[in-house]
């Protein structure tokens, strides 16, 4: 069976940077950086308080009072980026045989919020019921769930909750799906909402974050700075999105998962080499036409040193040409929506030929000798793309975009 073209034609986010796509494009352009001072009950008891988040979103100018009750925060976030997305894909739902769409949504925390919530109302203010509907705000699926409701698709539709590769895995999949002839469109990406007392106190807990900034590659890097957000995508047949004269934004080549097997929080140089190895295969392109890398690039020592170590793996000597950029320092660690928000950066090099800059770059490090494209964005022509995600628990996903 032939394999069939997967494109991307719809896009939608909330983040930190901006609560559009546009509005991200341009924040990415000019380096903008999206962390600040946090803003939510007892933070002054963390020990940590930065972090990029979303402002200025009302939910009630979003959604009824009577459906706001269901949704938890990241929901809130995937449903505006889901329906920004179908605007832009403009699919004719009249035409549409909802049964071979569906939603893939990555998430690592799902409805935090609202266990947060719960939590607050047990122990802290002494009250002896939640909120009726805690169970399905705070559950993994809600996202899917709700997006899949909102727009009656009717086909496979599910959470990932992969860690920081939830989103890269969910949009892998859903492109997997329809390559394969299981469905005919997707609402893919990751939603995530973790800025609260009990989820920052969580992460406090591994050392892991930086209570300054986030300088991905950096030599004084010193921790992530965690963020929020949704992205979300359409993706579907190339042939179908020619046949009603969709705007193509992208096409998706190759995509690959590997598992470290190894340890539950350091990464692997073997582990990230065999999935960009394997995804390079997976689209029959060799490492020399790929044009620019969106790293995973977290700020951690660990994360960044072995990510270039295994980028050296397999672009060997080309390595230094080679435009390596992390967004994490405009627009934070969104965990299970990173991957989606990072696709931004790679459909904006690709449509306007802009590379989004590594922010906070210092002194280089001599673990790290890539071109991150530090600080200020690079005008280049990219015609095909990697970008990483590589996850807590030894997961790690990879994929590879082009221009259609």
């Amino acid at each position: 069976m032939t394999q069939r073209r997967v494109v991307i034609t719809g896009a939608g986010t909330v983040n930190a940077l901006a609560p559009d796509v546009q509005g991200t494009f341009a924040a990415m352009a000019e380096g903008r950086c999206g962390i600040g001072p946090l803003d939510f009950p007892d933070v002054e008891r963390l020990t940590i308080r930065i972090g990029a988040q979303v402002r200025g979103f009302p939910p009630e100018s979003h959604f009824d009072k009577g459906k706001l009750s269901l949704y938890d925060r990241f929901t809130q976030f995937a449903l505006v980026a889901a329906r920004q997305a179908m605007a832009q894909a403009g699919l004719p739902q009249e035409s549409c045989d909802h049964t071979r769409w569906g939603a893939i949504i990555g998430t690592a925390g799902g409805g935090n919020a609202t266990v947060n919530e719960a939590y607050r109302a047990v122990y802290a203010e002494g009250k002896n019921r939640v909120h009726p509907f805690t169970v399905p705000r705070l559950m993994g699926n809600a996202a899917a769930s709700h997006v899949s409701m909102e727009f009656g698709l009717m086909g496979p539709s599910f959470a990932v909750a992969t860690a920081c590769a939830s989103s890269n895995h969910a949009l892998g999949l859903a492109f997997q799906m329809i390559r394969a002839g299981l469905a005919d469109g997707m609402l893919a990406g990751g939603a995530e909402s973790m800025l609260n007392f009990g989820g920052l106190k969580a992460w406090e807990g591994l050392r892991v974050m930086s209570p300054d900034g986030c300088r991905p590659f950096s030599a004084s890097r010193n921790g992530m700075v965690q963020g929020e957000g949704a992205g979300l995508f359409v993706l579907e047949t190339f042939e179908g999105a020619k046949a009603r004269g969709a705007e193509i934004l992208a096409e998706i080549k190759g995509f690959a998962m590997t598992s470290d097997a190894c340890d539950i929080v350091m990464p692997s140089r073997e582990g990230a080499a065999r999935a960009m190895r394997l995804a390079l295969l997976d689209a029959g392109i060799a490492p020399e036409a790929v044009d620019y890398v969106n790293a995973h690039g977290t700020g951690t020592a660990a994360n960044d040193k072995t990510e270039a170590a295994a980028l050296a793996d397999i672009f060997g000597a080309d390595l230094p040409r080679l435009p390596v950029s992390s967004t994490k320092a405009m627009h934070g660690h969104c965990i299970g929506a990173t991957g989606a928000i990072e696709l931004l950066a790679c459909l904006m090099a690709l449509n306007a030929g802009v590379i989004a800059p590594t922010l906070g770059f210092e002194a280089p490090d001599p673990d790290c000798p890539l071109d991150v494209v530090p600080n200020v964005a690079r005008q280049v022509r990219v015609d095909t793309l990697m970008t990483n995600a590589f996850a807590f628990g030894g997961l790690n996903a990879v994929l590879i975009l082009s221009k259609a």
